[in-house]
C-alpha cells in the first residue's frame, strides 16, 4: 500500500534531498483529483497539463519500493496535484527487462489503459524532474476501509478487467498491494514498470477466473485494442518500448480473442508474485 506519510528525508545516489514536510497545503491553490471515470473534456485536459508541465516538487519518498519511487507535488497556475515521481536513474538493473526502460513501461500501461476505456491506471506521464526523466503518475487517495485479501477474493467486476489488462500487457507483478480502492468502487492499478515482456511472464493474484469465457464486454474492448495496436497506439507505444514488445503485445490481444477464455498459469514462470501482498 502506498504511504505519503514517508521518510522526510532522503538520500539516494547520485543526489542527496533535504528533508521535507509533507503535510497540507496553505496558500491560494486548488487540489486536483483524479476525474471521475468516464469523465471527459476541461477537467482531464487541465489535470495531464498539470502533470507534464507542472513545477515538479519531492516531499518524500516511499520507502517500501524496490526501485527510487518518490511522492511529490506539482504546482502550475494555481493548480496542484500529488503525485509519484520514480525517476529512470533510481531504476535498479533486472536481468530480464532492458536497463532504463521501466518508467516507459509505466507509461506504456497508462495507454493501454485509456484505450480500453477502463481507466485502470492513473494519469501517468514522462516527463523531466528534480532527478531527471522519469515516470509521474497522479497519487490517488485510497479507501483506507477496505480490506485488500477479501477484495483479492471478490467478485468485484473492476478485478475481471484488471486480470484482462494484466493479460494483455503481460505483467510480471500484480500484487494485491499494487490494486488501490477508491471510495467510490472504482480500482487502479499501479506499478506496471515489469510489463510488456515479449516471454510469458504473468504473475498476478488474480487468478480467480483462469479458463472462464471472458465476457462480452471484454471480447468488445480487445476486438477494438487490436486494431488501436495496429495504428495510433501502436505508434506511441513504439516510443516507450520496443517494436517487438509492441508486435507481441497485439498477439497476446489476439490470442485472448481467439481462447475466448481468462489464460492459464504458464508452467515456465512462478504464477504469483513474492510476496503477494
Amino acid at each position: 500500500m502506498r504511504d505519503p506519510t514517508v521518510t522526510t528525508h532522503i538520500d539516494i545516489s547520485p543526489c542527496a534531498l533535504p528533508s521535507r514536510d509533507i503535510s497540507p497545503r496553505d496558500g491560494d491553490v486548488s487540489e486536483m483529483a483524479p476525474p471521475d471515470p468516464g469523465a471527459d473534456g476541461p477537467e482531464s485536459a487541465a489535470l495531464m497539463e498539470l502533470l507534464v508541465h507542472g513545477e515538479l516538487s519531492i516531499e518524500g519518498r516511499l520507502v517500501d519500493a524496490s526501485n527510487t519511487t518518490l511522492y511529490g507535488r506539482l504546482e502550475l497556475d494555481g493548480a496542484e496535484a500529488a503525485c509519484v515521481y520514480k525517476p529512470i536513474a533510481g531504476e535498479r538493473p533486472l536481468w530480464d527487462f532492458p536497463n532504463g526502460t521501466l518508467a516507459g513501461r509505466e507509461v506504456g500501461a497508462y495507454l493501454v489503459s485509456e484505450a480500453t476505456g477502463w481507466e485502470l491506471v492513473p494519469p501517468t506521464v514522462l516527463r523531466d524532474g528534480p532527478l531527471g526523466p522519469g515516470a509521474c503518475q497522479l497519487w490517488v487517495d485510497i479507501d483506507e476501509e477496505v480490506d485488500l485479501v477479501a477484495l483479492v477474493h471478490s467478485e468485484h467486476p473492476g478485478l475481471r478487467r484488471l486480470a484482462v489488462f494484466d493479460a494483455v500487457v503481460n505483467n510480471a507483478d500484480r500484487k494485491g498491494g499494487h490494486i488501490l480502492p477508491m471510495p467510490g468502487g472504482h480500482l487502479y492499478g499501479v506499478d506496471h514498470g515489469v510489463c510488456f515482456a515479449t516471454e510469458d511472464k504473468l504473475r498476478t493474484v488474480l487468478w480467480g477466473w483462469r479458463g472462464a469465457p471472458l465476457p462480452d464486454d471484454a471480447v468488445d474492448t480487445l476486438a477494438a485494442l487490436r486494431v488501436d495496436l495496429a495504428g495510433e497506439l501502436g505508434d506511441r507505444l513504439r516510443t516507450l518500448i520496443s517494436a517487438r514488445e509492441v508486435t507481441v503485445t497485439r498477439r497476446r490481444v489476439e490470442r485472448l480473442l481467439r481462447d475466448g477464455c481468462f489464460p492459464q498459469p504458464s508452467d515456465d514462470w512462478p504464477a504469483v508474485p513474492w510476496p503477494p501482498f
